[in-house]
């Protein structure tokens, strides 16, 4: 095997592949990175079983063959090489890498002891690939980080025709964001349960795409595989098990107070009040005459209180919230102002975007906020 290649393209499609490299493989195949140069392109292809990252791109092929060679060193080597041709030559049982006046010199492992990695499902949709980030980015957040809840790791998925929901919780958040897609058949429904930290680092890394094009395996089949497609790179995962809490009735209906204040000036009292105390001991926020103020400490402990002037709709209300869940929440709004919305002190907060102070509520994307007890 032999062919010339461009380290920037070489780069992208190792950098894609190495995300479903295994930390901990049940076999020693599973920590290499299959490298299978055939016609006029080269298909890199990884997997740890659960997800599985393939790639292609073009090179000057002189002579073809397929090897596996260790995943991480190829990444650590292919990222630190200059941009200049890059030569892949089997000598032996090793593979030697040159570039300009570097040399690296491989090891491989047994190809033929790696498993067959499953094809793309059927593609389901079609999605603008920024839209599909932003959406995933901004639900992901809330997913849990408990791997004996394994259900609450993962972001939902539920597709009704032309609109899709994702939606993820710890039990102590709840995010949901609602976007337009393009299904490939009418009346398409299905829902799916994906792991955050896969789809999370898909979205993320096919944004070098204009579109993302969406796998989901029927429900009758065995695989219950999902996969996305963009760009020359592609990846399969497979489906959590068990089944997604229902989530819509949390989201309240009867609104007795609304608040709406300037994202980045909340977010940065907020920031700051915390840094007080540790991070998951509540901070109490009193809104009340059109400002809020914001308090964390007490008794001997260090304190910090601040104010800020907002625009206060019903009630006075008193409540108290983790400050990093908050913060995340915020960020994730993405809009220049917020509106907290509340049905009592004691209840859960929904945050909601706003463009600018008299502007329309973006209601596509939700984050509801469990309050914490605190001693008064």
């Amino acid at each position: 095997m032999k062919f010339i290649v461009e380290q920037s393209a070489l780069t992208d499609g190792v950098n894609w592949v190495s995300r479903s490299l295994s930390t901990r493989p049940i076999k020693t195949e599973l920590l290499g990175i299959v490298i299978d140069a055939t016609g006029s392109d080269v298909l890199l292809s990884a997997s740890d079983l659960e997800t599985a990252s393939k790639a292609h791109f073009t090179a000057e092929i002189k002579t073809p063959g397929k090897v596996l060679v260790p995943g991480k060193l190829l990444a650590e080597i292919s990222r630190s090489l200059p941009n200049k041709p890059i030569t892949f030559t089997l000598e032996g049982s090793r593979i030697l890498v040159t570039s300009g006046s570097s040399k690296f010199t491989l090891p491989t492992l047994s190809v033929d002891e790696y498993p067959n990695l499953p094809l793309l499902p059927n593609t389901t949709g079609v999605i603008a690939s920024d839209v599909f980030a932003t959406a995933v980015a901004q639900v992901s957040i809330a997913a849990g980080r408990d791997d004996s809840l394994p259900t609450l790791t993962g972001v939902h998925i539920e597709i009704n025709e032309e609109t899709m929901t994702f939606a993820a919780t710890d039990r102590y958040r709840l995010a949901v964001r609602e976007i337009q897609w393009q299904p490939t058949a009418p009346n398409t429904s299905t829902t799916a349960l994906l792991r955050a930290r896969t789809i999370a680092d898909a979205a993320k890394s096919l944004t070098g795409s204009k579109d993302v094009s969406l796998s989901f395996a029927p429900t009758t089949s065995n695989d219950r595989l999902t996969g996305f497609a963009g760009n020359g790179k592609t990846m399969t995962s497979r489906m959590l098990d068990g089944t997604f809490p229902p989530y819509r009735h949390l989201l309240p209906q009867e609104i007795t107070t609304t608040a709406l204040v300037e994202v980045a000036t909340l977010l940065d009292s907020v920031r700051r009040v915390a840094l007080v105390t540790d991070k998951t001991v509540p901070l109490r926020l009193d809104f009340s005459n059109n400002v809020l103020s914001l308090e964390a400490g007490a008794g001997e402990e260090a304190q910090a209180t601040e104010a800020i002037d907002i625009l206060l709709t019903g009630e006075p209300i008193s409540i108290a919230f983790n400050p990093t869940f908050l913060a995340d929440g915020l960020t994730a709004v993405g809009t220049k102002f917020v509106q907290i919305s509340f049905t009592g002190s004691n209840k859960p907060a929904i945050l909601m975007g706003k463009n600018d102070k008299d502007g329309g509520l973006i209601e596509n994307y939700q984050y509801l906020l469990m309050p914490m007890r605190y001693a008064s």
